[in-house]
């Protein structure tokens, strides 16, 4: 059921402003007041809070705008820089990754002054003997001493296929070299598993020498002229491989 509606109620102007008038009369003694000083403060702060939201949402506008413009440039490098099919890269457990690790971890370990080994050379005997035991394979450390570079210690590494083992050398300048050892499950393009390969590979933040004899891989890896590194890298390679010098 429809109620009805009551006519609309004239308002008069002139007596509106009269009773507004009447009541500003009526508070005279407030409005003239000085508006209290806490009342102030708080409206202050209101505004400043006021302004700092402003500032931040603005801010974080930008700062949205700058990720989504990221997140769309690391997307299409992605998509760009992909390999093209058939071209050669570091796969998993492949005498490419294998050396690539070396270099990394050269990168990591080598530059540091207070723990850049687990096991020093100090103990030589259980660092070998310890490794020996992760690695599951004897190892044997060479003597780069003629070439002026004598052990600093050793540590485990996670590999692909297993532990890793890294040796750092140290010259009396303060030149760091490491030997990196451990399993590569899968043979390079071209040889077989039991085939022993010395060769020169610049993958990885340092340059390094390799050689992969019988599925497990050897890299001497370091911030050095080819020629330098060469003769640490055959002077190791002979000592570990039997080979007469």
């Amino acid at each position: 059921m429809n109620r009805p509606v009551p006519p609309p109620v004239d308002i008069d102007p002139q007596a509106w402003q009269a009773q507004r008038d009447a009541l500003r009369r009526l508070h005279a003694e407030v409005f003239e007041e000085p508006v209290p000083a806490a009342l102030l403060a708080a409206a202050g702060q209101a505004e400043q809070r006021h302004a700092q939201r402003a500032l931040w949402m603005r801010w974080g506008g930008m700062a949205a705008g700058v990720l989504v413009a990221f997140g769309a440039g690391w997307l299409g490098n992605a998509q760009w820089s992909a390999p093209p099919v058939g071209m050669p890269f570091a796969r998993s457990g492949t005498p490419g990754e294998f050396v690539h690790s070396a270099s990394v971890a050269h990168a990591v370990y080598a530059p540091e002054k207070r723990h850049p080994v687990e096991v020093a050379a100090a103990e030589r005997q259980h660092l070998v003997q310890w490794l020996s035991k992760r690695l599951d394979k004897p190892l044997k450390l060479p003597d780069l001493s003629t070439q002026g570079y004598a052990l600093v210690g050793g540590r485990l590494l996670p590999g692909d296929a297993g532990a890793r083992a890294q040796f750092m050398f140290e010259d009396a300048a303060g030149e760091r070299v490491t030997l990196y050892i451990g399993t590569v499950s899968k043979p390079a393009a071209g040889m077989n598993a039991d085939e022993t390969a010395f060769r020169f590979s610049q993958e990885g933040p340092v340059p390094s020498f390799y050689w992969v004899d019988q599925g497990f891989g050897y890299a001497l890896a370091g911030k050095l002229p080819r020629e330098t590194l060469l003769a640490l890298a055959t002077l190791a390679y002979r000592q570990l491989e039997g080979r007469a010098g």
